[in-house]
């Protein structure tokens, strides 16, 4: 009887160690990593083509990226690392023409 219960839990320590830590690693606490430039969908709709660009700066803040090849291009790019959970991104690149005005859009969704 005793040969059998040593077997046995001999065995579930062998399955959970050919298991990796994949059975573990929720287990371990991960901290939420957020990084960038966070817009709220309200500020986001506020901006609108033939904005300057100190009307887009007082909305949505200071851009991440700024072109630097000359044309007036801004990025505002959020991404989002839940502790297990795939990273999320989001970017909004906002172009200008040569007067400062605003020109397009492109608001692309959170990849994963």
């Amino acid at each position: 009887m005793r040969c059998k219960t040593l077997t046995a839990v001999a065995t579930v320590v062998v399955v959970m160690l050919t298991a990796g830590c994949s059975m573990f690693e929720r287990i371990v606490y991960r901290p939420d990593i957020n990084q960038g430039n966070y817009l709220a969908s309200a500020d986001v709709a506020k901006i609108h083509n033939g904005m300057t660009k100190q009307q887009v700066a007082y909305t949505l803040g200071t851009p991440m990226l700024q072109d630097p090849f000359g044309t007036d291009t801004w990025f505002y790019v959020f991404r989002q690392q839940p502790g297990h959970d795939a990273v999320k991104q989001q970017t909004l690149t906002l172009t200008f023409n040569s007067q400062g005005v605003l020109t397009n859009i492109d608001n692309k969704p959170a990849l994963q």
